[in-house]
């Protein structure tokens, strides 16, 4: 009896120490070493990859926002605010169930197939939405000018970026909601147009919280 005791105690006091060992080890210096070893090689990603305007957060360069005009009474999805660039769109992806207290957009891709008619109808929508918004006086947008990333979500719906011909689509409503020259604002998005990754990977892209940074600084000159 006394050595089943012994044994058990012994055992007890074995996975204590393993226990307090692998806590020590896992919970507190390897964090702190990934941490440090981050922060020192690369800060910025380490903290999120932040965008700053005006000393201020603004967001992060990997996540998109969406730029609406407040809600109004009776709405329930807001305007976009026409004077910003537009990033991609975002809805169609469900909202969120489990906390009521916030209305989330949910990180997901439609899945959809792409002969799904409720996707034809959104795609549809969101196309005459883009040429009705982006026509200006003397330059209408016509739908085949229209580029795929205006007008369908990506697979997280919360892509930063959208492609130069979106972006270049946008220059002229941009550039007469905020009284500035076309060229002006052109000349924006070649400055934040960002090329293939090492020249051969990915596509082209301009991400449009950077680039309405820059149009607010431009405006407010």
């Amino acid at each position: 009896m006394n050595n089943s005791l012994g044994n058990s105690a012994r055992l007890f006091g074995a996975g204590l120490r393993a226990l307090l060992v692998l806590t020590l080890v896992c919970g507190v210096l390897y964090p702190l070493a990934v941490t440090g070893v981050a922060q020192g090689l690369m800060p910025d990603r380490a903290n999120g990859s932040e965008i700053t305007s005006n000393g201020r957060v603004a967001g992060s360069e990997l996540i998109g926002q969406r730029y609406d005009l407040p809600l109004e009474k009776g709405q329930e999805t807001a305007a976009p605010d026409l004077k910003w660039f537009q990033p991609r769109p975002s809805n169609g992806l469900g909202t969120n169930s489990v906390n009521t207290q916030y209305k989330l957009i949910l990180s997901g891709a439609t899945n959809r197939s792409g002969d799904n008619q409720e996707l034809i109808d959104w795609v549809t929508a969101a196309k005459a939405a883009v040429v009705e918004d982006n026509s200006v006086p003397g330059h209408p947008v016509i739908p085949s000018q229209v580029p795929a990333d205006a007008v369908t979500s990506s697979g997280s719906g919360l892509d930063p970026d959208i492609s130069p011909a979106y972006a270049q689509l946008q220059v002229r409503r941009v550039a007469e909601r905020n009284h500035l020259d076309a060229g002006q604002v052109e000349k924006l998005v070649e400055q934040h147009t960002e090329g293939r990754i090492l020249g051969f990977m990915g596509e082209p892209r301009v991400n449009v919280l950077q680039l309405n940074i820059a149009l607010k600084d431009l405006v407010e000159q």
